[in-house]
């Protein structure tokens, strides 16, 4: 099950998942798209809508998930996002805590509402989206950086506390991302990109199908003793001390 799977890192997981014979239920706010999205990935493909903020919707969601997967759910992708720009000093409450309670509460929302199905699973694994922003500081980004950072403190604490439950936990950390959410950042001049290249080691942004190779090796077997780990996939951005 994935969050965010009409689009994006979401879309190009799910679509690696069909790839390796798997089955995947779509989670995202717009039922069009989830529609597109599921026809485009065809066979083994299911959807529901759901707005991850609200708690009520998310239970429904994901029992609806399970019972289209055959009443059950072995992995959870939470990969459900929005952007916000707002500098600190200005930003409304509202609109911070609109962007956590996406990013955060989201996270936290989706993977107790799983926990159930995922006790059932002798595979189960979770794989949250966390992003560099968790580990550096960006102006315009507070309620974000907090967030991300936010998913990765959960993403230990939930490794620890449900692992007695088989249940693997662990997030990938993206750099960015050349997709419709960073194109729309450009757009609205939130957003240059030629310093963010320029801070990249690899000098490029990331594809989504590279971030989705990353997510889908950590939910799949062959990741059987990780768990509590944040991957960076950021071509080297976080590490880069060219500085001097």
């Amino acid at each position: 099950m994935i969050t965010g799977g009409a689009s994006g890192v979401g879309f190009a997981t799910a679509q690696q998942w069909i790839r390796d014979g798997g089955r995947v239920a779509l989670l995202d706010l717009n039922e069009e798209s989830l529609a597109r999205a599921s026809e485009t990935l065809g066979a083994g493909t299911t959807y529901a809508a759901a707005d991850v903020s609200s708690d009520d919707a998310v239970r429904a969601a994901v029992e609806t998930a399970a019972a289209k997967l055959g009443g059950s759910l072995d992995v959870v992708i939470n990969c459900a996002g929005i952007a916000r720009p707002a500098a600190a000093a200005e930003v409304a409450d509202s609109e911070w805590s609109g962007l956590v309670d996406v990013h955060l509460n989201g996270t936290m929302r989706v993977s107790r509402a799983a926990y159930p199905w995922l006790t059932e699973s002798s595979q189960a694994a979770i794989v949250n989206v966390s992003s560099v922003a968790a580990h550096a500081g960006m102006p315009g980004r507070s309620s974000y950086c907090a967030a991300k950072a936010g998913i990765e403190g959960l993403t230990r604490a939930l490794a620890v506390e449900w692992a007695g439950q088989g249940i693997r936990v662990n997030a990938v950390a993206p750099g960015y991302i050349n997709s419709q959410m960073t194109a729309g950042l450009v757009a609205k001049g939130s957003l240059d990109l030629n310093p963010v290249i320029a801070r990249t080691p690899m000098a490029r942004l990331a594809e989504p199908e590279e971030i989705s190779s990353a997510i889908v090796f950590l939910a799949s077997t062959q990741a059987s003793y990780i768990t509590g780990q944040t991957l960076y996939v950021d071509g080297g951005m976080t590490v880069d001390g060219n500085w001097y």
